[in-house]
């Protein structure tokens, strides 16, 4: 099992997309196991983007991240980077696939509606800057057992 960080942007705040992308990874099976609406501060939003320092898009994403409030998720389960990069879609709400979060609900290639995680190294980075220790708690869910073949002793 892995836990990896989601964000809901501005956007997805705004246009009232919370509940409505929250059910699809519940759907998917997958755990939330930390949520938090924030504004994120200037200086958060630098860490949090600071390999991008320097390209064109940096201050605009910035300022956009900040603008608003967002919803951070810590999402938990078998894959769950892989999963939840999946069921978000290509970058550009414009070519994401129909059926994926920003496929259904984007069309911009500026606001695109949620961040997430893209390897194990970055979600442990980001899950630590956006919560404090205890604020993930993750809990047995009786659930699982319908969601993942435990028949070999581990999930698959």
């Amino acid at each position: 099992m892995e836990t990896t960080l989601i964000i809901l942007k501005p956007d997805a705040v705004q246009r009232g997309l919370m509940g409505r992308i929250i059910a699809r990874f519940e759907d998917k099976g997958l755990q939330i196991v930390g949520a938090k609406m924030m504004k994120i501060p200037m200086a958060l939003a630098e860490r949090h983007y600071a390999d991008h320092k320097g390209k064109g898009f940096y201050d605009g994403l910035v300022k956009f991240m900040t603008s608003s409030p967002v919803l951070v998720l810590a999402v938990r389960g078998l894959g769950a980077i892989a999963v939840c990069r999946k069921m978000m879609g290509a970058t550009f709400g414009s070519k994401a696939e129909s059926g994926t979060i920003r496929g259904d609900f984007g069309v911009s290639n500026s606001f695109n509606l949620i961040h997430g995680s893209d390897s194990p190294e970055a979600a442990a980075k980001e899950l630590g800057l956006f919560f404090a220790p205890g604020e993930v708690v993750e809990f047995a869910r009786p659930v699982d057992q319908w969601v993942y073949d435990y028949g070999k002793g581990a999930p698959e």
